[in-house]
C-alpha cells in the first residue's frame, strides 16, 4: 500500500491510499483552520462553524444531509482541533462519490440559517456546560491556558459562553472567507478507493474555487503557569505539563517513547509506582502531543484530597528517575507499544485517511509507514534519559488542579522538587 498525491491548480491537495480487499472507504476534507487560527473575538467560531455545516446547505436540509449518508449505511462526522477542522464519512466503496458530494456540499455551501444558528448555539452552550461538569475534560483546557496564556494556542476550542452567545451569520461568512479556500484544504481517502476517480470528482466539485492564501498564525510560546480551581468533588484532578518538541523536531519520537515508558500503559512507571504499589489513584497516564511549533508532555491523575500531595511528589520523583535509570527493557517495550499502536490503527481506513491528511499538512508529502517505524526504532535509552533530564531542567511547566485542592502543592513547590 502506498499513498498517491495530486495537487490541483488552485492548491487543493488530494491524497489517497488504496487498501486491497476492503469493501469500504473513509473520505474527508481537512481544513487548515482550527482554534489557533481564530482572533480573540472569534474564539470558538471554528468549532461552531463545524456544527453549522451539518445544519443545511443550498442543496440539502440538515435531515437530508444525514439521510444521504445513512440511507447507504454509512456515517458522517466532524471535529475541530487546534490546527484543523475535519469533515469525514465512512461508506461502502461504491458510495465514495456520494460521500465526496455530501462532504463538499456541507463545506462549500452552508446557508447559515439564523434560526439554525440559534438552535445550534444552544447545543454548543450545553456542550460547554457539560465540559465544565466533566472534571477530567475541562482540566486539560485549563492546563492549555496555563501553559500558553494570553495567546490563541492557549484558548479553549469550544470558546467562552460570551463569545458563542454573540456569533452571527456574518461572523461565519467572514471566517469561511478567510480560511476555507482550496489551498487550505486536503481531500483524503483510504480503503476501497481509486485515486484517479477521486481526482476527477474533486476537480468537478472544488476546481473552480479561488485560493485564500496561507493564514498568519501567532507562534505558540509555552511560558507555563498554574490554574487552581476549588470545588467540592470526590477527587482532586491533577494535570502537569512540560514543553515538548513540535512535530517537525526529530526529538518528537524520543518524547513519545518517554511518555509511553513513563505513563503509557499498565507496565509504565507511573502506573506501577503510584497505582499498583501505593494505591493512590485509579487512573494515571502520560501522553505527548506535537503541533507545528510546540508540543506538550502531559501527566494526568485523579486522587483524594488527602493523597494529592503524595501523588504529586511521586510523579515528580518518577520523572526525575527516568533521567537517571530508564532501562533498555523499558525503552524497548515503549517502542513496541508505539509501533503496534500505529500499525494496528492503520488497519482502519479512517485512521489511514487521517494519517494522509495529517502528514501531508506537516511535510507536504506522505512518508511511508516504514519511515516512522525506523524513527521509533532509532530512539535509544540514552536519548530517552537525556530528553527526560532536559525537560526536567528546562523550567517550563504548567499545572492545573480541580477539586478539593487545599492540600495540593503549588507549581513552584513541584519545580523545586524537580530541581533538587
Amino acid at each position: 500500500m502506498s499513498a498517491r498525491v495530486t495537487t490541483l491548480s488552485n492548491g487543493l491537495r488530494i491524497a489517497t491510499e488504496a487498501m486491497p480487499g476492503l469493501k469500504s472507504a473513509s473520505v474527508g476534507i481537512w481544513v487548515m483552520a482550527g482554534g489557533r487560527h481564530e482572533a480573540a473575538e472569534q474564539n470558538g467560531i471554528a468549532h461552531f462553524l463545524e456544527h453549522m455545516a451539518f445544519k443545511g446547505t443550498t442543496r440539502r436540509s440538515a435531515l437530508q444531509i444525514a439521510e444521504a449518508i445513512e440511507d447507504v449505511g454509512g456515517y458522517i462526522n466532524a471535529y475541530t482541533s487546534r490546527e484543523m477542522t475535519a469533515y469525514y464519512a465512512r461508506v461502502l466503496a461504491e458510495d465514495v462519490p456520494l460521500a465526496i458530494d455530501v462532504i463538499g456540499d456541507i463545506v462549500l455551501n452552508p446557508v447559515f440559517d439564523p434560526k439554525e444558528i440559534e438552535v445550534e448555539r444552544h447545543v454548543i452552550l450545553q456542550e460547554i456546560g457539560q465540559a465544565l461538569d466533566t472534571p477530567d475534560d475541562v482540566i486539560f483546557d485549563w492546563l492549555q491556558e496555563a501553559a500558553y496564556p494570553d495567546q490563541p494556542f492557549g484558548r479553549s476550542i469550544l470558546g467562552p459562553e460570551e463569545r458563542v452567545s454573540a456569533f452571527q451569520r456574518d461572523d461565519f461568512l467572514r471566517f469561511v472567507g478567510q480560511h476555507y479556500g482550496p489551498d487550505q484544504m486536503i481531500l483524503a481517502a483510504a480503503g476501497g478507493v481509486d485515486h484517479d476517480r477521486i481526482v476527477e470528482l474533486a476537480l468537478a466539485q472544488f476546481g473552480e474555487l479561488k485560493p485564500v492564501g496561507t493564514a498568519l498564525i501567532q507562534p505558540a510560546a509555552f511560558s507555563g503557569g498554574e490554574r487552581r480551581e476549588m470545588k467540592t468533588l470526590e477527587q482532586v484532578h491533577f494535570a502537569l505539563a512540560f514543553e515538548a518538541p513540535g512535530y517537525r523536531d526529530p526529538a518528537m519520537y524520543t518524547n513519545q517513547v518517554l511518555s509511553t515508558a513513563l505513563g503509557g500503559g499498565m507496565s509504565s512507571r507511573l502506573f506501577q509506582k503510584i497505582r499498583e504499589e501505593r494505591g493512590l489513584c485509579y487512573s494515571i497516564f502520560a501522553q505527548s502531543g506535537s503541533y507545528e511549533d510546540t508540543g506538550m508532555f502531559t501527566i494526568y491523575a485523579g486522587t483524594s484530597a488527602d493523597e494529592i500531595a503524595e501523588l504529586a511528589g511521586l510523579t515528580i520523583d518518577e520523572l526525575k528517575r527516568s533521567a537517571e535509570d530508564m532501562t533498555e527493557a523499558e525503552v524497548a517495550r515503549a517502542r513496541a507499544q508505539m509501533k503496534a499502536g500505529m500499525l494496528m490503527g492503520l488497519e482502519s481506513p479512517s485512521s489511514r485517511a487521517e494519517r494522509l491528511a495529517r502528514l501531508l499538512s506537516i511535510w507536504g508529502r506522505v512518508p511511508d509507514v516504514d519511515e516512522a517505524v525506523a524513527r521509533i526504532d532509532a530512539v535509544t535509552v540514552e536519548d530517552v534519559r537525556r530528553h527526560a533530564a532536559e525537560m526536567a531542567t528546562a523550567g517550563r511547566s504548567a499545572l492545573a488542579l480541580y477539586g478539593p485542592v487545599d492540600a495540593a502543592p503549588d507549581l513552584e513547590a513541584l519545580r523545586r522538587r524537580l530541581a533538587a
